[in-house]
């Protein structure tokens, strides 16, 4: 939810959309010295245990994980086709044109006049992007066995996304909007930066403001576990006094927690079904690797990629814009970038541009995950429980894809690469007292 809100301007000009097997050569443990005592590492092999983990998962589990997975990386390209088309119908039909003029005749007020065309561009394009979604977002999510919602819920939850998209998508697209006719040779750079500054914005009151619309939030009762997990946070500098856990089983059964917020908004949450399904090392685990994300400021370097993402975007939408204008322009009605019925070409411009950006926002995100995860087993000290988390993650997403296939499409590393870093880990510090104590229970191929 949190990566949803926090993109949302972009989604509102996207319409909503935005092998080789990997082999690794496993780390060494160090020899141990001739006076030393054996060392407890030389019964443990990092591949056999990572192997036991993956075999935790069935041919038939693994399959459905393959399918599900493997299945959105042709939604990505079907997603911005239909951007493609809802943009030509309302272009191609003077649609837009005739949105805007309603809103020129309603009033003489330019910001005014842009407000009125948002509204009715952000209720006709979900109107006509929702058979689409319906099935995306509920009926695939429901046939792979993900979501716990019906379609009523389903619906209520995207009425309250609706609710959200128009007064947020409103404010932005005037603002936007205002700024393209005042920087008529500059606009794009302008644009972007306000684009940022929105995205901003909801990164710092998503978590205290919007997520509690979608999620019923509470604090976590006294406990050991909550106890460890604010120590933990006090020992990486998280400025958090409380732990919150939030409702999503009412929604889907995927595991989530979060350290989100900016600006004094920070929050530790996690979700009631990494609470119910998963056990206190597990925890741990998954809330430590959230942690990194909030000491390593992937919160603010994720900010400062995706702007110059943006930069590049905007870029690409001024050059192409008026290359189609010059060549479409009087057909559909269009009198410039300044004009709000250009919005549809600006949006599906835009898509077009997401697309082919897909391996570097994988790549970034990816880069960053992998830096939290290391994070994580530092600071809880869970290999094990990592690993456990990794293969609940695999329920929809798939463990070992091939390398080309992980660059492009993968924003987390895979499951397979997750185990395995977290054996070698474990496989560094098996001298150490606490990871001992763990031995016992993990798979019996792992020892």
């Amino acid at each position: 939810m949190k990566r949803v809100l926090a993109i949302l301007f972009l989604a509102v000009l996207t319409l909503g959309v935005t092998s080789v097997q990997a082999i690794q050569t496993p780390e060494s443990a160090p020899a141990a010295s001739a006076t030393a005592a054996p060392s407890i590492a030389t019964h443990f092999d990092v591949d056999t245990a990572t192997t036991a983990y993956m075999d935790e998962l069935s041919p038939a589990a693994r399959a459905k994980s393959d399918a599900y997975f493997e299945g959105g990386y042709w939604l990505i390209l079907w997603d911005c086709l239909w951007a493609l088309g809802i943009a030509w119908l309302l272009l191609g039909t003077r649609l837009s044109a005739r949105m805007r003029n309603l809103a020129e005749r309603m009033t003489r007020l330019r910001w005014l006049q842009t407000a009125i065309y948002s509204v009715q561009y952000i209720i006709l394009t979900t109107l006509l992007i929702l058979p689409w979604n319906v099935y995306e977002n509920f009926v695939r999510e429901r046939q792979y066995g993900l979501s716990t919602q019906n379609l009523m819920q389903w619906l209520g939850d995207q009425a309250k996304e609706l609710l959200v998209g128009l007064i947020l998508g409103t404010i932005a697209l005037v603002i936007i909007y205002a700024v393209i006719r005042k920087a008529t040779r500059s606009w794009w750079l302008w644009g972007a930066a306000v684009s940022i500054l929105f995205v901003v914005f909801l990164g710092t009151v998503e978590p205290v403001y919007i997520a509690p619309i979608f999620n019923t939030y509470k604090s976590l009762p006294d406990s050991p576990l909550k106890a460890k997990i604010l120590s933990m946070a006090r020992a990486n500098g998280i400025p958090a006094t409380d732990v919150y856990w939030f409702d999503a089983s009412r929604q889907s059964k995927r595991i989530s927690a979060n350290v989100s917020g900016m600006f004094g908004t920070t929050r530790i949450s996690l979700n009631d079904n990494l609470m119910n399904r998963s056990t206190p090392a597990e925890i741990k685990a998954v809330l430590g690797h959230e942690m990194g994300h909030y000491v390593l400021n992937h919160e603010y370097k994720g900010i400062l990629y995706f702007a110059v993402i943006i930069v590049f975007g905007f870029a690409f939408v001024y050059w192409s814009f008026g290359w189609v204008e010059r060549r479409r322009g009087a057909r559909w009605d269009i009198r410039g970038a300044g004009d709000v019925a250009g919005l549809p070409l600006l949006a599906a411009l835009f898509a077009i541009f997401m697309f082919f950006m897909t391996p570097v926002n994988s790549t970034i995100t990816r880069s960053m995950e992998a830096e939290a995860d290391a994070f994580g087993l530092n600071a809880a000290r869970e290999p094990d429980g990592f690993a456990r988390a990794a293969v609940q993650l695999s329920e929809y997403r798939k463990m070992h894809p091939g390398t080309v296939e992980e660059f492009v499409f993968f924003d987390h590393p895979s499951g397979w690469n997750r185990i395995h870093r977290a054996m070698i880990w474990k496989a560094e510090h098996l001298d150490d007292a606490d990871i001992r104590a763990t031995d016992a229970v993990v798979p019996a191929g792992a020892r």
